[in-house]
């Protein structure tokens, strides 16, 4: 077999799970039968091969960023490690919080997320890579992109639930969700995390710009977006402390505010790098 079909083998091999998985889980949990809604807890091989499908994706993008030495990175990555990521989070959640029914909205992004590796991929090497303000300044960016994603996510199943409440519409699949108290709680909790660990990326760039990068901050679109972003946030979590912001208004902060963050980097990677043909 060719090395670039093996290079290129576990994002599919993880792509193709993450979509079985969402299958089977929609069929398990969403599709409408004769039945009554009997709630369905995730069983124990599922997470089993949740896992596996994470694992394996870890290692193709975990060989795509250091398997040639020093440490490479590109759109597709950026969007399959926040992914990888969120549903990393989630599973974890999934052991302390009712989580079963979110796996048909969650998957079939995790299997997009994984193949735009294989489907774009373009790589650049990243300088100062081996510096630990560097390698700190990633991490958190990475960690707090990747909560601000699953943050979105949520923000989507909770305006579906909400919706289908009003409505009226008893469907399976609103009766495999958690409850929306708990959805809220966990989400709010997400955000004050992301939000602390985009703090710390922010200011990291700011103060150590020029021993991370070679050169002084600049106020680029990047840079605007991202601090845009953040004081979207700010003003969200601000308001439900003292306003006791929550459902729709919530919802609509948390959602502008993760796609001003994504055009900070995905948008201008994607454009960089797919339109404009830059590496």
């Amino acid at each position: 077999m060719p090395d670039i079909l093996l290079h290129l083998l576990p994002h599919v091999v993880s792509a193709l799970l993450y979509g079985g998985l969402g299958f089977y889980f929609w069929h398990t949990r969403w599709r409408e039968t004769d039945q009554p809604n009997v709630t369905l807890p995730m069983q124990n091989w599922e997470r089993g091969a949740l896992l596996v499908a994470m694992l394996i994706q870890g290692y193709g993008l975990y060989r795509d960023l250091f398997g040639a030495g020093g440490m490479r990175f590109s759109f597709s990555c950026a969007l399959s490690l926040m992914l990888w990521l969120a549903v990393l989070i989630y599973w974890l959640e999934s052991f302390r919080s009712r989580m079963d029914g979110l796996q048909p909205m969650v998957l079939p992004l995790a299997a997009l997320s994984a193949a735009a590796p294989a489907l774009f991929p373009q790589l650049r090497v990243i300088a100062h890579a081996g510096a630990w303000g560097f390698q700190l300044h990633f991490l958190t960016a990475m960690l707090a992109y990747s909560l601000f994603t699953l943050s979105a996510l949520h923000a989507v199943f909770m305006g579906f639930a909400e919706r289908k409440l009003h409505q009226r519409a008893f469907t399976r699949s609103l009766s495999s969700l958690p409850p929306l108290l708990t959805m809220e709680a966990l989400l709010f909790r997400m955000i004050a995390l992301a939000f602390g660990l985009l703090t710390v990326t922010l200011l990291s760039g700011v103060l150590f710009s020029e021993a991370l990068f070679g050169k002084a901050l600049s106020l680029d679109h990047k840079t605007l977006f991202a601090f845009a972003s953040w004081g979207i946030f700010a003003a969200l979590l601000t308001g439900r402390r003292v306003y006791g912001w929550r459902g729709r208004i919530a919802l609509r902060w948390t959602l502008t505010g993760f796609m001003v963050l994504m055009l900070a980097y995905i948008g201008s990677r994607f454009v960089a790098e797919v339109l404009l043909g830059r590496l």
